[in-house]
Formats: C-alpha cells, sequence, structure tokens
C-alpha cells in the first residue's frame, strides 16, 4: 500500500465499504452537490439577466426557449440533489453501497460511476425488464 500522499481509490481486494471508502464515496458524493449548487448559483443568475424585456420577437422567443431549458435543468440539478442527499442518508445510517433489492454490495465500478446507485447492475436490469412489461400493457 502506498502512503497517504497519494490519491486513493476503493479497489476490490479490500474489505467492501470499510472507512476509507466510506469517506471516499462521501467526500465524492460531497463536491459533487457543491459543484451542482454552484452551477445552479449560475442558473439563477442567468434567470434574473433574461427576464429583461426583450422588444425583439425573435430575441424574445430565443430567450423563453433559454429560460424553459435553464428551467428544465434546475429541476434536473434539484433531483439530483434529492439523490446525492439520499446517498448521503445511507452513508449515515450504514446502508450505503448495498443493494435496495438484494442487500449485497453494489459493486464499486457501478459506484464509481455512479455514486447514488441503490440497486445492484443484476437488480437494475430486473427493475427496467419489470418496467418494460409494465409500460406494454
Amino acid at each position: 500500500m502506498s502512503g497517504d500522499s497519494a490519491v486513493y481509490r476503493p479497489t476490490d481486494d479490500e474489505p467492501f465499504m470499510n472507512e476509507r471508502q466510506v469517506a471516499y464515496f462521501k467526500s465524492k458524493l460531497l463536491s459533487w452537490k457543491d459543484d451542482i449548487l454552484r452551477e445552479s448559483k449560475g442558473t439563477v443568475t442567468n434567470l434574473k439577466a433574461e427576464t429583461e424585456n426583450h422588444p425583439d420577437l425573435v430575441d424574445r422567443a430565443s430567450s423563453e426557449s433559454d429560460r424553459a431549458l435553464e428551467l428544465r435543468t434546475r429541476d434536473r440539478q434539484r433531483k439530483l440533489i434529492s439523490k446525492i442527499d439520499e446517498a448521503l442518508r445511507r452513508i449515515e445510517d450504514g446502508s450505503y453501497g448495498y443493494c435496495e433489492d438484494t442487500g449485497e454490495p453494489i459493486g464499486l465500478g457501478r459506484l464509481e460511476a455512479r455514486p447514488t446507485a441503490t440497486l445492484s447492475v443484476e437488480a437494475q436490469e430486473r427493475h427496467e425488464r419489470r418496467e418494460r412489461v409494465h409500460r406494454d400493457d
């Protein structure tokens, strides 16, 4: 094991969700949340700047579509922050990293790619298959 000066990356040859892994994912989630909040402050500033009157109809139409996009972006950001907060709560209660359906470890690769995951790949695929079947009904 290299010294602490090296950047820590969780590996499969250590106990799953040991203290270092939990700290790693908590820090990853918190910095992701900070980035989103910083971005959303920019979104609010843009929305305020866009509310001035546009005498030109084309400018106004363009402004409206920009505004709709900004609002969709804000909505997506809000949902993502809510998922990040849920993941942080799971870290606090010790259930983070384990599949909601099976209780099995979700796996480091999946958590690295999607730190808010609540289902293992297999459980997620089952879930999506069920949704597809119900959608086709």
